[in-house]
C-alpha cells in the first residue's frame, strides 16, 4: 500500500494534529472525519451546523463553459496572518486561475457574489479557517497565507451535477482544504487523489458532513466524479478553502 492510500485507510479518532502535518509532509494528503476536524480546529460541529443553510442561498454560477447549470457559489478571500493569528477579509475580487491550472476555466476572471456576512462574522467561520492555516504553517512555515473560501453547490436536477469539471487538477497554490457540509439523494461523488509525480493513488467518497480533505497541491492531483440525482433534494454542498503564500492568484 502506497503512503497516500495509507494517509486514507488508517484513519484514527485519536490522531493528532502532528499526526496531519506528517501525512501531508509525507504523501500530500490527510482525511479528517468530522471528530478530527472538530478536535483540530477547536471547533464544535454544532457550530458549523449553524452555518449550513447559507448553502440554500448561493447564486448560479454562470460562468460554466460545458454548458452546465449544476453549480451555485459564492467566493471571498482573506489574508490570514500567522503571528497573530488575525484573519481579514480583503475587498471583494475576481477569481482568477492560470489555464495550467484549469483547463476549463483558466484565464477568465470570474466575479462570484461574496461569501455572507452572517457567515462571515460567526465565530466557527474564522476559527475554521485560521485553525487550517495554523495546522498548514505546520507543514512550511510562512508569515500569512492568502486565502480564497468558495461555497458550493452541485445540484442534480437538470441529470448530472459535476463538482469538478476541468477533471483532475491542482489548484496553483500551496494548501486546499476540501469539506463535504452535505450530500443528500445522490450516487456518485467519489473523491479521487492521485500522486503529481506516479501512479499511486487513493479513492473513496466523503458521505459525513464535516469530513475534510487535506491537500498538499504541489504533491497531488484530485477530482470528484459526477453526482446523479438518487432522491427528492439531489445536491451536495461544500465548502473549499485554498492557502497561497505569495499572493492571489491574478492576471
Amino acid at each position: 500500500m502506497s503512503a497516500l492510500s495509507k494517509s486514507i485507510a488508517n484513519l484514527d479518532l485519536n490522531a493528532s494534529s502532528s499526526d496531519t502535518v506528517r501525512a501531508l509532509r509525507e504523501c500530500g494528503c490527510a482525511l479528517l472525519l468530522p471528530q478530527q476536524l472538530q478536535k483540530a480546529c477547536a471547533v464544535q460541529l454544532t457550530e458549523l451546523d449553524a452555518l449550513r443553510s447559507s448553502w440554500d442561498q448561493l447564486p448560479r454560477d454562470t460562468y460554466l463553459l460545458d454548458g452546465g447549470r449544476y453549480r451555485f457559489r459564492r467566493h471571498s478571500c482573506f489574508v490570514h496572518e500567522l503571528q497573530g493569528d488575525s484573519l481579514q477579509l480583503v475587498p471583494h475580487r475576481a477569481h482568477w486561475q492560470p489555464r495550467d491550472y484549469n483547463a476549463l476555466h483558466g484565464g477568465l476572471e470570474r466575479w462570484f457574489e461574496p461569501i455572507e456576512t452572517a457567515v462571515l462574522d460567526a465565530s466557527a467561520w474564522s476559527g475554521l479557517v485560521r485553525a487550517l492555516g495554523n495546522l498548514f504553517a505546520a507543514v512550511r512555515t510562512v508569515p500569512r497565507w492568502y486565502v480564497e473560501a468558495h461555497q458550493f453547490r452541485i445540484d442534480s436536477a437538470e441529470g448530472i451535477g459535476r463538482p469538478t469539471p476541468e477533471g483532475a487538477h491542482r489548484d496553483g497554490v500551496d494548501y486546499v482544504a476540501v469539506i463535504l457540509v452535505k450530500r443528500s439523494d445522490v450516487s456518485g461523488g467519489e473523491t479521487r487523489v492521485f500522486d503529481a509525480q506516479g501512479p499511486a493513488g487513493v479513492r473513496f467518497t466523503m458521505t459525513e458532513p464535516w469530513t475534510a480533505l487535506l491537500l498538499d497541491d504541489a504533491q497531488v492531483v484530485h477530482e470528484t466524479t459526477p453526482i446523479q440525482k438518487a432522491g427528492p433534494q439531489g445536491v451536495r454542498d461544500t465548502l473549499v478553502l485554498t492557502f497561497r503564500a505569495d499572493s492571489f492568484q491574478a492576471p
